[in-house]
């Protein structure tokens, strides 16, 4: 496992701790009191769950894109659109992953208001890890619980 990948464990009552790497000028690790940094959203979603039917929560975090973006994606600006050439792999603590494109919480594109929740049913989550939140999505299975890692990639430069 590559070690900008790899997962800050946490001990008996030690917030968690998030890996931001990949293609970023400022990767970090960061804790839920860290998210509380940026502009809090709140989601009130239904998602359904293979295993518990459907679910009904409200979240509150900051948009997983002003994170990234703080973060220094390396954009190329010689190149048009480049930042649509970026996937977001999320990796939670469980082994639970999900793959976004840029695309999708751009808000020139997608605009998906994309969380990373630092509560869950008004219950913080500083202990567990933030917990990636996706609105628009009818099934949760993208919803990462104790997100432990986050990785930008750039991809195939070859293109032109």
């Amino acid at each position: 496992m590559s070690q900008s990948f790899a997962a800050a464990r946490t001990t008996a009552g030690q917030a968690a701790e998030l890996v931001l790497a990949g293609d970023l000028d400022n990767p970090a690790r960061l804790t839920v009191p860290d998210l509380l940094g940026w502009p809090q959203h709140r989601a009130e979603v239904a998602f359904e769950c293979a295993t518990s039917g459907i679910q009904y929560h409200r979240f509150t975090g900051p948009l997983l894109h002003d994170v990234l973006m703080d973060a220094g994606p390396v954009f190329d600006p010689a190149r048009r659109k480049d930042r649509l050439r970026f996937l977001i792999a999320v990796r939670g603590t469980d082994g639970h992953h999900a793959l976004l494109s840029w695309a999708e919480i751009d808000p020139d594109f997608g605009r998906a208001p994309v969380l990373l929740a630092v509560t869950l049913d008004d219950t913080g989550l500083d202990l567990a890890g933030p917990q990636l939140v996706l609105p628009q999505d009818r099934c949760g299975a993208r919803y990462i619980s104790g997100v432990e890692a986050i990785h930008v990639d750039g991809g195939y430069r070859a293109w032109g």
